[in-house]
């Protein structure tokens, strides 16, 4: 059974590069606070968001197979299909415990999804998971896939698979601490899980084409919070 989401979210207007991005920030408040100068000025919310798309070129993502990956006007990192195999977009670094938040856009008929802890043997997952994205036949969008054979391990509720918006931005808001995997779309919360058999410990982040040609999705605002650390 899929559990309720408990974890909550704030959502702060923090300025970038020049370009306005609302970034999903956790666990902290803007309320301002009277110190001395002496002491260490507070962090403001959002600063322990790191942005993961530079929303100018792919500096820090590394694109896998032969499909189109390209930066087009006001941010936007376009995903087309060119051939009738799988194409990724994946991430330089590996990434271990991390909440990332995305908008993303299905313009084709093909679907996608957020993979992670990944590793590739050419365009073929060997390890790692995904959070799906699939608005042609709303069809467990939020839910996790596994790549190790075992196929779907979570689906959302029944009454929520209708959430995601064909040809409409959608909110992504994603985490993964250890082998607890959870998922919200547009505010609502889709899955909390706990992975009875996790596999590989960390790996990459990756941006999915699926096979079949008709892969055309759009991302935007996409950012990462690093749990490792912590």
């Amino acid at each position: 059974m899929v559990s309720a989401l408990r974890f909550s979210v704030r959502r702060a207007a923090v300025r970038c590069a020049g370009v306005g991005a609302l970034v999903l920030c956790t666990g902290m408040t803007a309320t301002t606070q009277t110190q001395s100068a002496a002491a260490p000025k507070p962090k403001t919310p959002g600063n322990d968001w790191i942005q993961l798309f530079n929303e100018k070129d792919l500096t820090g993502w590394t694109p896998i197979g032969a499909e189109s990956w390209t930066v087009e006007g006001d941010g936007l990192l376009h995903g087309k299909g060119l051939t009738k195999a799988y194409g990724y977009l994946e991430t330089d670094k590996d990434y271990k415990d991390f909440q990332l938040s995305l908008r993303f856009k299905c313009v084709g008929d093909g679907n996608s999804g957020v993979f992670f802890h990944t590793s590739f043997d050419g365009v073929d997952a060997k390890t790692g998971m995904q959070f799906e994205i699939d608005c042609t036949m709303m069809h467990h969008t939020a839910g996790v896939y596994a790549e190790d054979g075992r196929g779907w391990v979570v689906w959302p509720s029944p009454e929520n698979e209708g959430v995601v918006r064909k040809g409409e931005w959608n909110d992504y808001l994603v985490e993964v601490v250890g082998n607890r995997y959870r998922s919200r779309l547009n505010g609502v919360p889709m899955v909390d899980f706990t992975d009875p058999k996790p596999g590989a410990p960390d790996g990459k982040i990756a941006l999915q084409l699926h096979a079949g040609g008709a892969g055309n999705m759009q991302f935007k605002d996409i950012w990462i919070r690093d749990l490792s650390k912590r």
